[in-house]
C-alpha cells in the first residue's frame, strides 16, 4: 500500500482520517435498519454537517414524502458529465444484539477497527464521500461537470428508492457520466453484474373439502410441478465473465388448516441471467413452463405471472473511463484490484438498463457485513478515500 508521507491524495485522506471516524461514528449511533427505524435524526444530523461543509443538501421524497435520499452537488466551472458518488445510508437489521462483541450502535474504536451495524456498509463510505466532496468545492474552477453525493435511504429495503429518485424524477440529469457505488472491500473493483429476472406465479387449483369423497386439482401439488420443470430445465451455459444463470425457487406460499384443498398458491422465482442468458430468454422459459404445465392440469385456471424486477446482465468495457480511473488510481496507491463481474445483481444492473455506467464494490476492509461484529479497519479508510481522490481528479480534471 502507498505510503501516507508521500502521495497527495493520501496526505489529503489522512488529514482527514479524524473527522472522517467522527462521522462515522455519529451515523453507525444513530440506527437507520432498512424499513424498521425512522431515518430522520441521521438525515438531520448528516445534513446540518453537510451544510455546514457549504454542500447545501437536498432531501429527496417519494410520491408518499417519506425521505428515500439525502444529495449534493459540487458543481465545477468548466463543462463536463455529471459522475456520481453513490452509498447507502440506510443498514440491514441487527439480528441477534447479544452476540455483538460491541453494540450494534455503539460506533466503537478497538483494536484498530470501528464496530458497528453500517460501520462497513455503507456509512464509511457515506463520510469518506462528504469529506472528499467537502474538499472539491473549493476547487470548483479547475473541475470540468458535476460531483454528485447520492445517500439512499431504501438500499436495504431492496427498493432503492432514493436511487429510483434521483435517476428517473422529473430533475433527474441527463448528461451522467457514471455511478461510482461505495460498498466496502478493497480486492476487487465491481464492473459488471449477472442480470436478474424475479417473478411471482400464482398457481391456481379447485377448492374443496379435504375429506369430501370427490378430488379437486390441489394448487400446492400443481406449484411442485411447475417448481419440478423448473428445476429440471437446462440453462446457458457460462458466459466470459459471467458464470452461468441460474433459476432458483424462493418462497411458496399456499393452503390453510387441514380441512380444505387449496385452490390457490405462490411460488417466487428468482432467475439470474447473463450476456448469454438475457431476462427474454428468462422470460421465455418461465412461461413456457407455466403453459406445459397448465395444459397437463385441465379444469384449473392458467397460471398468472406478475414480473416483479428485470434487470439486465451488464460489463463495463476496459476502455471505460469510469472503470479506468478507479482501477488507475487503485494502482497509483498501491493497491492490486482485480475487476470482477458479479453474481448477485446490484443497482448497478438497474443503471445499466437506464443507460449509466456503474461500478461497486471498492471501499475499506470490512469483516462482518450483513452479519454479527459489523466492522472496518480503520487504517484502510484513508487509501479508499485517496483512491476516490485520484479517480473523481482523473474524470473531472
Amino acid at each position: 500500500m502507498a505510503d501516507l508521507r508521500t502521495s497527495p491524495a493520501l496526505l489529503r485522506a489522512g488529514a482527514d482520517l479524524d473527522s472522517v471516524l467522527e462521522l462515522t461514528r455519529d451515523l453507525v449511533r444513530i440506527p437507520t435498519r432498512g424499513g424498521i427505524d425512522p431515518y430522520d435524526d441521521a438525515v438531520d444530523h448528516l445534513g446540518r454537517w453537510m451544510a455546514e461543509k457549504g454542500l447545501k443538501p437536498t432531501v429527496l421524497r417519494d410520491d408518499t414524502g417519506s425521505a428515500v435520499a439525502l444529495t449534493a452537488s459540487v458543481r465545477g466551472e468548466r463543462p463536463g458529465p455529471t459522475w456520481v458518488l453513490d452509498a447507502c445510508l440506510d443498514t440491514a437489521p441487527f439480528g441477534d444484539e447479544a452476540a455483538w462483541t460491541h453494540p450494534p450502535t455503539g460506533g466503537d474504536v478497538h483494536e484498530g477497527w470501528l464496530w458497528g451495524r453500517g460501520a462497513a456498509d455503507s456509512k464509511s463510505a457515506v463520510a469518506v464521500f462528504c469529506h472528499l466532496a467537502a474538499r472539491l468545492r473549493h476547487e470548483a474552477a479547475h473541475l470540468r461537470g458535476d460531483l454528485v453525493l447520492l445517500f439512499d435511504l431504501d438500499e436495504h429495503t431492496g427498493g432503492f428508492g432514493g436511487a429510483e429518485r434521483y435517476f428517473e424524477g422529473p430533475d433527474a440529469p441527463t448528461d451522467i457520466g457514471g455511478v461510482m457505488i461505495g460498498y466496502p472491500g478493497m480486492d476487487k473493483l465491481v464492473v459488471g453484474g449477472r442480470g436478474v429476472y424475479r417473478v411471482r406465479l400464482r398457481v391456481h387449483g379447485r377448492s374443496s373439502h379435504s375429506g369430501g369423497r370427490r378430488s379437486t386439482p390441489n394448487a400446492i401439488g400443481k406449484a411442485a410441478a411447475i417448481v419440478r420443470a423448473l428445476e429440471e430445465k437446462p440453462l446457458p451455459g457460462p458466459a466470459e465473465g459471467f458464470g452461468p444463470g441460474k433459476l432458483t425457487v424462493t418462497a411458496i406460499e399456499g393452503g390453510t388448516g387441514f380441512s380444505a384443498v387449496p385452490d390457490l398458491c405462490a411460488v417466487n422465482v428468482d432467475v439470474r441471467t447473463t450476456a448469454r442468458f438475457t431476462g427474454k430468454e428468462a422470460a421465455d422459459l418461465v412461461a413456457a413452463v407455466v403453459a406445459e404445465v397448465d395444459a397437463a392440469w385441465p379444469g384449473t385456471p392458467p397460471t398468472l405471472v406478475e414480473e416483479r424486477t428485470r434487470w439486465p446482465a451488464y460489463a463495463l468495457p476496459e476502455r471505460s473511463p469510469l472503470r479506468s480511473a478507479l482501477l488507475g488510481a487503485a494502482a497509483e496507491q498501491g493497491i492490486d484490484v482485480v475487476a470482477e463481474i458479479a453474481g448477485p445483481s446490484n443497482i448497478g444492473n438497474h443503471l445499466a438498463g437506464l443507460g449509466i455506467p456503474a461500478t461497486a464494490g471498492f471501499g475499506a476492509v470490512y469483516e462482518g457485513l450483513h452479519a454479527t461484529d459489523e466492522r472496518v479497519l480503520v487504517e484502510t479508510i484513508p487509501i479508499a478515500q485517496a483512491v476516490y481522490d485520484r479517480a473523481v481528479r482523473t474524470l473531472m480534471g
